[in-house]
């Protein structure tokens, strides 16, 4: 063993510096989501489809919650970022497509796994791109509202759907459809559709506001909790229905942003009227043929 020479510190060893709780923190609430994302899956293989429906959607409402507490206590660190990457991929990509597989998917054989297969990849595609896009410097400004297609936790909500049609007494469909729909909301998830975000919406409730907010918050839990199937199946639908709302919206700011940037040097020099395809030439009005003897 060394023993460090004081007079070189570079051979002093080295100390790891104490990490904030506050750093710990996000990273906690991420582990417990992951956890949420491999009990679901657990559940599904004994077939207890609600429980593993509603411990997707509980590393739902835990992903929602880690990133904003971590703004909010500045425990930020790009460790937690990546794991909440990982998390994301387990919890909206493979738990829902293995969900999917053990409850009809199956049937159709490698077709049905092919279906799960691919959405679960689409998740993996879609994180990578959103990672890779988070410091794109050609992004324009009103961009930042808006999502690159459906986010990850979004499409494992939608593609869940038709359990709540079942667990609400409505038969299955065919194994066919759900495949369909299965790769519907991958393709979804990994295309280029701008989705609204309302990230950089800001809103600010009136003093007089404050307690009916807190009332319409209790009110909707209290019907989450009472009937999940039905706020859920009407959520999905609502959101699938708003996409063209959002792709709507996205052109519009394109559109705004591209009339109000000023004209480059080259169309200011260019003359606002061109001159006529067939102009005369200088002098075509004068007759230079000679004129006629007397």
């Amino acid at each position: 063993m060394l023993i460090p020479d004081p007079k070189y510190p570079e051979l002093r060893r080295r100390r790891f510096r104490p990490i904030p709780v506050r750093m710990l923190v996000p990273n906690v609430i991420t582990l417990l989501a992951i956890c949420a994302g491999l009990t679901a899956i657990r559940l599904s293989i004994e077939g207890r489809m609600e429980l593993a429906v509603a411990a997707i959607v509980f590393a739902a409402v835990l992903d929602g919650v880690d990133g904003r507490i971590a703004r909010m206590i500045k425990g930020q660190s790009k460790f937690g970022a990546e794991l909440d990457s990982l998390a994301d991929f387990v919890n909206f990509g493979v738990a829902p497509g293995l969900m999917l597989y053990f409850w009809q998917l199956h049937e159709l054989n490698n077709g049905g796994w092919i279906a799960a297969m691919v959405f679960a990849i689409a998740g993996g595609l879609r994180l990578a791109r959103f990672n890779a896009s988070i410091d794109d410097p050609n992004k324009p400004a009103f961009a930042a509202n808006y999502f690159t297609g459906v986010p990850a936790p979004a499409g494992a909500i939608l593609a869940m759907l038709p359990f709540y049609l079942a667990f609400l007494g409505i038969s299955k469909p065919p194994a066919t459809l759900t495949a369909g729909y299965t790769l519907l909301i991958a393709f979804l998830m990994v295309s280029r559709l701008p989705v609204f975000s309302g990230k950089t919406v800001k809103m600010r409730v009136p003093p007089e506001m404050v307690l009916p907010v807190f009332v319409s918050v209790v009110f909707f839990v209290a019907l989450l909790i009472g009937y999940p199937w039905h706020i859920l199946s009407i959520g999905s639908v609502l959101y699938l229905l708003s996409l063209p709302w959002g792709w709507k919206s996205y052109r519009d700011h394109e559109r705004n942003a591209a009339a109000a940037q000023p004209p480059t040097t080259a169309e200011a020099a260019a003359p606002s009227t061109p001159p006529p395809a067939f102009a005369p030439a200088q002098g075509d009005g004068e007759d230079e043929r000679p004129a006629r003897l007397n």
